[in-house]
């Protein structure tokens, strides 16, 4: 009979005597932190930690070897400079819908992984209480429940944004951000004027419809992007949606993204909420860079006003 004893540490209550080397791992694996797991992730892709403190809470930021170049370099010249901020979904405030996680910290995060393919300065700026900061004094499990996107959560993160841009002298920047991320980018885009475009991957543009469509309790005192419209012309926006999305299917976020004039959005047929985003993100940005969206690998449903004009002035 195989015999097995349990004590509790840090991490849960995990298993000091085992039975097998495969069983060893998979209880490791349970024990790690999902901060801890983040970590290890961003240190495997070469990415650097720091800390800011902004609007109360201290922010996890991880930097590309690029933006830590960018910052580092105090004897660049003065010149128009483009740092990519990623920001992360919601990852787990719930459990079974019913019990509020104690760190909600993404379990998979994709924006780090997209992130590794990004040549350009980048830096993941993460929210208030994630990212192993759920337990500090200034937190309290409303600020990824509820107040997901609260008035305190993105000021927090607005003043983040402008200790970037000052760290990298950085006259622009764009935000790109996967599922609530993407709610996040467009409530941040209206506070830092720095912000000159934003990229939403399956974004949470409308709250209030998603939470109707999964019969989930409202966000209350968190603010609603299809709220804030209209946002400042001099925003471009691109909106990547995934045709099998179940999580934010198409049809909930569709009526914001047509009302937004400075918007382009692609419908990628056989991608999911998660998944493929990978596969497709070099391209992504560099099309990004060139302006050019015909180098999305999707269908087009939404042009910026001003194409349209021009395209109707030919």
């Amino acid at each position: 009979m195989m015999h097995l004893r349990a004590i509790g540490d840090g991490c849960g209550t995990c298993l000091r005597w085992f039975a097998a080397p495969l069983l060893l791992a998979l209880v490791l694996q349970s024990c790690a932190s999902p901060s801890g797991k983040l970590d290890r992730l961003a240190k495997d892709q070469g990415f650097v930690r720091s800390t800011l403190v902004a609007g109360g809470f201290r922010l996890r930021v991880y930097q590309n070897t690029a933006a830590q170049l960018r910052a580092s370099n105090r004897t660049l010249e003065p010149e128009s400079i483009t740092l990519h901020v990623y920001l992360e979904g919601d990852g787990s405030p719930w459990r079974y819908r019913t019990i509020i996680m104690p760190d909600p910290t993404p379990r998979r995060p994709l924006m780090l992984r997209l992130m590794r393919q990004d040549a350009q300065p980048a830096a993941y700026l993460g929210r208030p209480c994630y990212n192993g900061t759920s337990l500090e004094d200034s937190c309290d499990n409303s600020l990824w429940t509820s107040g997901r996107y609260s008035l305190a959560v993105v000021q927090s993160m607005a003043s983040g944004l402008r200790v970037l841009a000052r760290q990298h002298r950085a006259d622009r920047l764009w935000l790109l951000g996967h599922s609530g991320g993407g709610a996040l980018a467009m409530l941040l885009a209206e506070q830092v004027p720095e912000v000159r475009r934003v990229v939403t991957v399956a974004g949470n543009l409308d709250t209030s419809a998603w939470t109707r469509h999964h019969g989930y309790t409202p966000l209350y005192g968190s603010a609603n992007p299809a709220d804030q419209v209209p946002y400042r012309r001099d925003l471009w926006q691109w909106h990547l949606l995934g045709g099998q999305d179940d999580v934010i299917p198409q049809q909930l976020v569709r009526p914001f993204i047509m009302r937004q004039s400075h918007a382009s959005a692609f419908l990628i047929d056989r991608f999911s909420h998660g998944c493929c985003w990978l596969s497709i993100w070099p391209q992504v940005l560099v099309a990004l860079e060139q302006d050019d969206p015909t180098q999305i690998p999707g269908r087009q449903f939404k042009f910026r006003d001003d194409v349209l004009e021009a395209s109707d002035s030919l």
